[in-house]
């Protein structure tokens, strides 16, 4: 493909990214490996330069663009050998008119960048967020430790004690430590987040919003397998990958239970007043994830945060019914508005008589009410908000 060609698609696919975030559509990834999958003539070399035309794209602006060519002209403003491509020859964009359409940049629409700066997160706590992340691994204990472990490539040491780093798509996933278990992949600040949830061998330890099982295995390893871990969610598809992650980790997970929506108190009658631990990795609007999902903030708006928070709530109020006398509960979003951090927490422990806020000290972040926040701007993690509770 031309240079010429390059921008025209990465044109073509922003057009389908638009539309997809205003229908609550197919996420980027999966519509740029669409767009190739028919057109098997572009080389890795095409698919990586149209792939990162995309995300800049993307990433520059703020609001939902126009059109996928409004959002390409936002980054040519900024880089002008790219306008220079816009010449109209075979495959390429047709001339910039001057009084064309330009996306608008900034890090969100109007009232969700409004809404962070509420939080605290303005400035360079904000456009940190249109950043890059990097791929962190977890060593997983069950198998090998990160003081002894040899893999194909040195990372960097993390905060968190089993924690290594490398750059942006590193292929981990063929390494054979990857294969055989011994690694996870697992962003630094989730691992901060599980280490702090301190679930220990022999405890009753419920993850209640488990997904696909990422921190499910984190509390494992840190439980040595030994205990009862239950793992939890209302997704049948997410919540049924657990189980060859979990066989691979070595991880023992000794009950998975699915949940339907608003009926979580009756699927985890069982185990009422018994958790040692409940752990509420809670559906969120990952604001804390943009740097990963950026495409992900055109899609929110202010009834889907009022949706979102008021799942949040009510899954507290699950998670505190399950917690024994004297147990704790451990609530976190990767999420940056206080709204679904702060402000959440808060609300549960006015309206929970029986919760007291513990004290969180991580070797990253600050206090935020009465929990904790990691940011990737001042911690190189994702944006995480943490709470602790005893009942």
């Amino acid at each position: 493909m031309t240079p010429q060609a390059r921008i025209q698609a990465a044109i073509d696919i922003l057009d389908a990214v638009i539309g997809a975030a205003r229908a609550q559509g197919a996420p980027a990834d999966r519509l740029i490996s669409d767009w190739f999958r028919t057109r098997r003539f572009a080389g890795s070399k095409d698919r990586r330069a149209v792939r990162d035309l995309v995300y800049a794209a993307v990433r520059a602006c703020g609001p939902v663009p126009v059109s996928g060519r409004a959002a390409m002209l936002r980054v040519a403003q900024a880089q002008p050998e790219l306008a220079v491509l816009f010449d109209g020859g075979r495959h390429a964009p047709a001339p910039i008119d001057p009084a064309e359409p330009v996306a608008d940049g900034g890090i969100a629409p109007a009232w969700l960048a409004q809404a962070l700066a509420d939080s605290g997160i303005a400035g360079a706590e904000a456009e940190a967020l249109m950043e890059r992340a990097p791929l962190d691994i977890r060593v997983n204990t069950l198998k090998a430790d990160r003081a002894s472990l040899t893999l194909p490539l040195e990372g960097e040491p993390l905060a968190a004690a089993q924690g290594l780093r490398y750059p942006a798509n590193t292929p981990v996933e063929g390494w054979d430590a990857y294969a055989d278990g011994r690694i996870e992949v697992q962003d630094g600040g989730s691992q901060l987040v599980c280490a702090m949830a301190d679930a220990r061998p022999g405890e009753t330890v419920i993850d209640l919003c488990a997904g696909a099982g990422g921190k499910t295995l984190a509390l494992a390893a840190a439980m040595g397998n030994r205990g009862t871990l239950v793992a939890c969610d209302v997704d049948r598809a997410r919540l049924q990958r657990l189980a060859p992650r979990a066989t691979r980790a070595g991880a023992m997970v000794h009950d998975t239970v699915l949940m339907n929506p608003g009926r979580e108190v009756e699927a985890l009658a069982k185990y009422a007043a018994k958790a040692d631990l409940v752990l509420i990795d809670a559906p969120c609007t990952g604001t804390g994830t943009w740097r990963r999902n950026p495409e992900s903030r055109w899609r929110l708006t202010p009834a889907e945060l009022a949706r979102i928070t008021a799942i949040q709530a009510r899954l507290l109020d699950v998670a505190a019914g399950l917690v024994r006398p004297g147990g704790r509960l451990v609530f976190v979003t990767c999420s940056l508005l206080d709204a679904e951090g702060a402000g959440q927490f808060d609300a549960f422990l006015a309206r929970e008589p029986r919760a007291r806020a513990d004290a969180i000290t991580l070797p990253l972040g600050r206090a935020r009410g009465a929990g904790w926040r990691l940011s990737p701007a001042l911690d190189g993690t994702d944006g995480f908000f943490v709470g602790r509770a005893f009942l």
